[in-house]
């Protein structure tokens, strides 16, 4: 789902109360009508753009009540600095994934998915530890996403210092860590970066006159200056 179009809907605390709700238990209209205090015509409306989004479902049961539940996981991420703003959700990769061949900055250990059906003892223990290490997991990365996102701003405010405030910092740290152990032309920099080459080559002018890069006359390409050529 689009980041914005999900901003829009949860901007709304009542359908926002609606889904804290739903997390816990499948709820029918009266129930949530009374949990957050409006009518059930304003709740009935609020449940219908939820659907609409896919955030939630409904069954009936036998006494033909409507239920709705939520539909799927979802994660939306909202990150607000000086250097820029940015909303991105994603829905959750399979949980067949292999995560240690992706994320070279942690180390996940879990225990490997049981097969058995019937009820196990040892295998609800197992999975009670194992959820306690996904929920130390989680504050820890979400606890690392705020460092990165403190980390990333200083960078940027440094390039700032460095090259001038009247700069898209984070384009030109882009723009810097293509070139981090590569030679690039400014053709293959405007297609790697996915912008126009005449920026590109503005940015590059402005880098090679502070002595950051330097030209390979003879291929037309790009280079990061080492500290002690400068």
């Amino acid at each position: 789902m689009d980041a914005a179009v999900l901003l829009d809907l949860l901007g709304n605390e009542n359908r926002r109360r609606i889904l804290r709700l739903l997390s816990h238990r499948p709820c029918y209209v009266t129930e949530i009508s009374e949990y957050i205090g409006v009518s059930p015509k304003a709740v009935i409306d609020h449940l219908r753009k939820l659907e609409e989004a896919n955030l939630i479902e409904s069954q009936v049961d036998e006494r033909r009540r409507k239920y709705f539940h939520i539909a799927r996981n979802l994660r939306l991420e909202v990150n607000v600095s000086p250097h820029g703003f940015g909303a991105k959700s994603a829905y959750p990769a399979s949980q067949n994934l292999d995560m240690g061949g992706r994320c070279q900055y942690i180390s996940i250990h879990l225990s490997e998915e049981q097969n058995e059906t019937e009820f196990d003892t040892a295998e609800i223990k197992d999975l009670a530890a194992e959820y306690q290490a996904l929920d130390e997991l989680e504050s820890e990365l979400s606890l690392a996403q705020r460092w990165v996102h403190g980390r990333i701003t200083a960078v940027l405010d440094r390039l700032d210092e460095q090259l001038g405030s009247d700069i898209d910092s984070r384009f030109y740290a882009e723009l810097l860590g293509e070139l981090a152990g590569k030679s690039l032309t400014t053709k293959e920099l405007a297609r790697s970066l996915r912008v126009d080459e005449r920026r590109i080559q503005t940015a590059i002018n402005r880098l090679a006159e502070h002595g950051i890069v330097e030209l390979h006359e003879r291929t037309g390409e790009w280079t990061l200056r080492r500290v002690d050529e400068r």
